[in-house]
């Protein structure tokens, strides 16, 4: 009987071995794979981290759209205060008369009377 037993035991002894032997097999190639994957891993969180960050930019602009516009336009207020309205005006007018001159310009050599017509306006002060 101690034989039979000593084989038996034996024998288990040899599944269990068998078993790890299969489990190392398998374990080898994946710890062998562990790094390669971790790098990938890292380049990928690398490459979204800077996505994601744009992104809760993104939706914090579009959150607060209104302030942004107030405070872009007070800034700009303050660097370029607007013109006065009669500052407005004359720039305006004047805009007007170097339209007409350009306008006399390119009828001098084809219409010169219309031309000279188009200069008399431009210099009327109204």
């Amino acid at each position: 009987m101690s034989i039979l037993q000593c084989n038996k035991r034996r024998n288990s002894f040899d599944i269990r071995e068998i078993n790890i032997m299969s489990v190392l097999a398998i374990a080898f190639p994946v710890e062998a794979a562990v790094p390669v994957a971790q790098s990938l891993i890292g380049a990928t969180v690398a490459l979204m981290r800077p996505l994601l960050g744009l992104g809760v930019l993104v939706t914090l602009l579009m959150v607060f759209k209104p302030l942004v516009m107030g405070i872009v336009r007070a800034a700009v207020v303050l660097v370029v205060p607007r013109k006065s309205l009669e500052q407005r005006v004359r720039q305006h007018r004047f805009n007007g008369v170097k339209m007409v001159n350009r306008m006399a310009n390119d009828y001098s050599r084809s219409q010169p009377s219309f031309a000279a017509e188009l200069r008399n306006l431009a210099a009327s002060d109204r």
